[in-house]
């Protein structure tokens, strides 16, 4: 009588790449979606509703640690979800600054540098990708 054993779907291997092209896609979109006209800047919806005095912030907060929690979820170390949560707070704190924080809003890009590090953690391809 054998027992099988099945590898969670958050854990390791081919579970974790589909997850981590979705939190690419994610963050893309939160940080890097549109291009600035005659640049190679890009931004996103992160930067656009981080636009709106306090509340654009804190709406954008819940997707950015949607990312961590994912991050935890797929088994990501204690030492790297507080390296994603520090990439967080950095953004949020500056977002609270008028203009200049939204300038290194759209700079910074840490849902996609979060996103970097788990893919260089899982080792997955594309973790090379520059934000």
């Amino acid at each position: 009588m054998g027992m099988k054993t099945t590898i969670p779907p958050m854990a390791g291997g081919a579970h974790v790449a589909p997850e981590l092209a979705r939190l690419r896609n994610l963050a893309t979109v939160l940080d890097a979606a549109f291009r600035i006209p005659g640049t190679r800047a890009r931004w996103g919806l992160d930067a656009l509703i981080g636009l709106l005095p306090v509340g654009g912030t804190l709406v954008m907060l819940l997707p950015s640690l949607y990312i961590v929690w994912k991050g935890w979820k797929l088994g990501a170390g204690r030492a790297l979800v507080a390296r994603m949560l520090a990439n967080v707070a950095v953004e949020v704190a500056a977002d609270f600054v008028p203009v200049l924080g939204d300038v290194f809003d759209v700079a910074f890009k840490a849902n996609l540098r979060n996103v970097a590090l788990l893919e260089q953690h899982f080792g997955a391809a594309g973790a090379d990708r520059r934000h």
